[in-house]
């Protein structure tokens, strides 16, 4: 191997997962981490802030010993724009030459939604979930309402596996509080069968647990718009004194200033390798790229994980001249955290498994926590 000067943007799970295979394949290689901050914020970790089961400082994770030991320059900075051939990666801070890119700077939420700025967007940093624990800390009682949203014109790009955490979550929480009489709590879907991407066992398991729990389900409806202090459906208006909504996804805004090809939903086009059509030795992995694959392919940081390892190793074959030829796989790993147990999903290909609640899935979500944060200490 020779000295490849290669750029990774993001400082993310896709971003993190590229540069440590890129490292562990190639040791000559001069890596680049651009990124607005040295730190990997481990937003999985953020359901479990209103319980006061995690805090800011368990989820951030400052990234110079990683940095060092990997021997990674960090160029701190936003990304602005790419050159044609993709070449230069212009910055906030001045550009970045390199011989190979993969981008990993994650996605956007969608925010056209009238009103959207009365409602917390529960994985929008962990500041999302302090307001959240902030909030129902002060509520004596009252309704509390849940929901998530897609991308209309990409609906693979959306992410609602965590609002069913919050949901289930603060339930939990107020039962061990003594005061979930005093709340009502709703969930609300523009699909009868939410979560349909988890399997339908799954979505069954969520809904009967929705019931069990004496949570209201409204299913069905669009989300037209949110009013401070109400939730307005297509025929259904739910008063809330806090409101959690998840948009749906799509780029972020600086490939505005790229030539890179984006999809529909505009994310970057990727393809089964994870190259960008028409950029040669130009890669993509995670929530901010769209690939080919199934309808259930999910947006979460195992997928990203799996992709930024191909994408990785598919650039350093064409840094090399060799073919490429390595696709990824599309999996789905999931544990709707309880706040007390944890319902598991798992999805390959046409094989799909859905486990009833457990106390051993909610500790295998925080070893796992525990087990990813460890290799950036």
């Amino acid at each position: 191997m020779t000295g490849h000067r290669i750029t990774v943007v993001g400082a993310g799970f896709a971003g993190l997962t590229a540069l440590r295979m890129l490292r562990r394949q190639d040791r000559e290689a001069e890596l680049t981490l651009v990124a607005p901050v040295a730190a990997l914020h481990y937003l999985p970790g953020s359901i479990w802030i209103p319980a006061g089961k995690r805090q800011r400082q368990d989820l951030v994770l400052p990234l110079d010993n990683f940095l060092k030991r990997q021997r990674i320059r960090f160029h701190q900075a936003h990304a602005a724009g790419l050159s044609a051939d993709g070449r230069v990666l212009h910055t906030d801070a001045g550009d970045v030459e390199n011989d190979g890119l993969i981008l990993a700077s994650g996605a956007r939420f969608m925010r056209g939604l009238a009103g959207l700025e009365h409602a917390i967007i529960p994985c929008d940093g962990i500041a999302a979930g302090e307001a959240i624990r902030d909030r129902l800390a002060r509520l004596e009682g009252g309704t509390l309402c849940f929901g998530f949203g897609t991308n209309p014109e990409e609906p693979i790009a959306m992410r609602g596996g965590p609002v069913f955490e919050f949901v289930f979550g603060i339930d939990t929480l107020l039962r061990r509080q003594r005061r979930r009489d005093k709340f009502r709590l709703v969930f609300f879907s523009r699909s009868q069968t939410p979560g349909q991407r988890l399997g339908e066992r799954a979505v069954e398991m969520i809904l009967e647990e929705m019931r069990r729990r004496k949570i209201q389900a409204v299913l069905g409806e669009k989300l037209q718009r949110i009013e401070p202090g109400a939730v307005v459906l297509e025929r259904t208006r739910i008063d809330a004194d806090l409101i959690l909504f998840m948009p749906g996804l799509t780029g972020p805004a600086w490939l505005d200033n790229t030539p890179l090809p984006r999809s529909p939903g505009g994310l970057v086009q990727g393809d089964a390798q994870c190259r960008v059509p028409g950029f040669s030795c130009t890669y993509v992995a995670g929530d901010g790229g769209s690939f080919p694959g199934p309808d259930w392919m999910p947006k979460q940081a195992h997928q990203a994980d799996l992709q930024a390892e191909v994408a990785a190793r598919n650039l350093l074959c064409a840094l090399a001249g060799n073919p490429v030829s390595e696709t990824f796989k599309s999996e789905l790993m999931c544990i709707i955290d309880l706040l007390d147990r944890g319902l598991l999903v798992t999805r390959y290909e046409d094989r799909v498994r859905a486990l009833r609640p457990t106390i051993f899935a909610h500790w295998a979500k925080a070893a796992f926590e525990k087990r990813y944060l460890r290799r950036y200490r």
